[in-house]
């Protein structure tokens, strides 16, 4: 079981990616292929490209969160110790932290007043609450991924240990 729950924690959002994005070229391709060939085109098609896009943002900005792959300026960090450097981590963590947590809450806030209303799809007529569940659903994983880098760099702090700091993209 434990097995099972790290292969979650360490892929869950590089499979939904993985479904958002197939399901965006795939759709994109056949539309294209649509209004070539046959000249007609659905509506439905570039809804399902546009909302499969916003679901890859926001679940991958939760990877990035986890990565620690957002932009950030480090050039002062490289001057810092390690104990400083986690503080600093730990500081960044607490702020982001806040943000994703009030942002969370408005993002739901959105989802309820949809639902609520009963707002529909032009194209698809699905409720529009699937669709602007990929905030909440973004953010919560952000959240999520903010604990798990907040206890990383206490443990890193306690042990005198460097923090993650991620993938190097250039040297």
């Amino acid at each position: 079981m434990m097995r099972l729950i790290r292969a979650i924690d360490k892929n869950a959002e590089r499979w939904a990616l993985l479904v958002f994005y197939v399901m965006l070229v795939v759709t994109m391709a056949v539309e294209v292929l649509r209004r070539e060939i046959f000249s007609y085109s659905s509506i439905w098609g570039e809804e399902v490209v546009r909302y499969s896009f916003i679901y890859l943002v926001w679940i991958g900005a939760s990877i990035a969160v986890k990565d620690r792959a957002h932009i950030r300026i480090d050039v002062l960090l490289h001057y810092l110790g390690p104990r400083m450097k986690a503080l600093v981590y730990i500081f960044g963590d607490l702020v982001m932290f806040g943000v994703a947590v009030i942002a969370l809450y408005w993002s739901l806030e959105t989802v309820h007043v949809s639902a609520k209303f009963g707002s529909v799809s032009h194209g698809l007529r699905v409720s529009m609450v699937w669709f602007l569940m990929a905030v909440p659903v973004g953010f919560a994983l952000m959240v999520l991924r903010l604990i798990q880098s907040f206890l990383r760099d206490l443990r890193a702090l306690r042990d005198g240990k460097d923090v993650y700091e991620g993938e190097k993209m250039f040297d």
